[in-house]
């Protein structure tokens, strides 16, 4: 799976984009047809602490699965984010083998 990762506004650094390219690509295990996957980074201006915003798309042939999260930290967003897409992962999965 290629993974696209763009950080508006900053640059991520070396041990950001491996830590969310070891999570994100896990997710091959669960779906062997995801063709790709983006990743976004933001940083939102505001006075609360979780201003780290992290958006994972998924491309998967049939549909795309999307997942917005926003934390203290960029690790925390990137694996509250893996999660959920693991359980939309596994969802469309079981629905595809119905059908």
């Amino acid at each position: 799976m290629k993974i696209k990762i763009q950080s508006i506004h900053f640059d991520a650094d070396k041990k950001l984009l491996e830590h969310i390219q070891g999570k994100v690509s896990k997710l091959n295990h669960f779906h062997e047809g995801i063709l790709s996957g983006d990743v976004i980074l933001r940083v939102e201006k505001s006075a609360i602490p979780e201003n780290k915003i992290a958006e994972i798309r998924l491309l998967i042939p049939g549909s795309d699965l999307f997942a917005k999260k926003q934390c203290k930290t960029f690790e925390e967003a990137i694996d509250t984010g893996v999660e959920a897409l693991t359980r939309q992962v596994k969802k469309h999965k079981e629905k595809t083998k119905k059908i």
